[in-house]
């Protein structure tokens, strides 16, 4: 099995509905390696961005919520202020069950 590369991306929603708030919010769960609330830093193969753009868009009202996947850059260097931690890269597969 060949690993396809990863890359980080950044998503971001808003989402009226609690149902709907709830849905997209448990979805990106599986995918999230750090963020806050409504922000989450995803690593994500081209597949697997196709599959969340495709699962995402099917969970939210397009006429009400918004999302927005925001590839990184990974040649910025990275800052962060507080506790923040910046994420770590990984060849590793990305979830082991």
């Amino acid at each position: 099995m060949v690993d396809a590369k990863r890359t980080l991306y950044l998503v971001c929603y808003d989402v009226s509905s609690p149902k709907r708030l709830y849905r997209v919010h448990r979805y990106l769960l599986g995918f999230k390696v750090g963020g806050q609330k409504s922000f989450f830093e995803c690593w994500f193969t081209p597949a697997e961005l196709r599959e969340a753009q495709r699962e995402l868009a099917a969970l939210i009202d397009a006429a009400e919520d918004r999302v927005h996947i925001f590839q990184l850059d990974p040649r910025m260097k990275m800052e962060g202020l507080g506790i923040a931690v910046a994420p770590a890269p990984t060849s590793a597969p990305f979830m082991v069950l």
